[in-house]
């Protein structure tokens, strides 16, 4: 992918990150009367039609903008072609398996 592509989606990533995190924040915070304290109440917070795909949404969000930011610095020390491909396969392969058990979770949370 150009350049100029994984700098955008980066971009896009971030501003989706500050959107996400706000609504997960305020959620949290304010919603949650006195906060989520025990499981129980985490597992009925997730289980809300709205909460669960935002929390979906926030774990892929969150993963692809750190991977593309640790491919940023990797970009910054210099890597050769070959060592950036290797080191781009080993971040895709860590942001999936991120995602995958993350939502795995969180299926596991909506399904008890």
């Amino acid at each position: 992918m150009h350049e100029r592509r994984w700098w955008f989606l980066q971009a896009v990533t971030g501003l989706a990150l500050v959107f996400l995190l706000g609504l997960h924040w305020v959620a949290q915070h304010y919603i949650a009367e006195g906060g989520l304290r025990t499981y129980q109440q985490v597992v009925a917070y997730v289980r809300h039609p709205l909460i669960w795909p935002l929390e979906a949404l926030f774990l892929l969000v969150v993963s692809v903008h750190a991977a593309l930011g640790l491919r940023a610095i990797l970009l910054d020390l210099g890597l050769t072609e070959a060592r950036l491909r290797r080191a781009q396969m080993v971040l895709t392969l860590l942001t999936l398996l991120a995602v995958v058990y993350g939502w795995w979770l969180l299926a596991r949370l909506l399904l008890g």
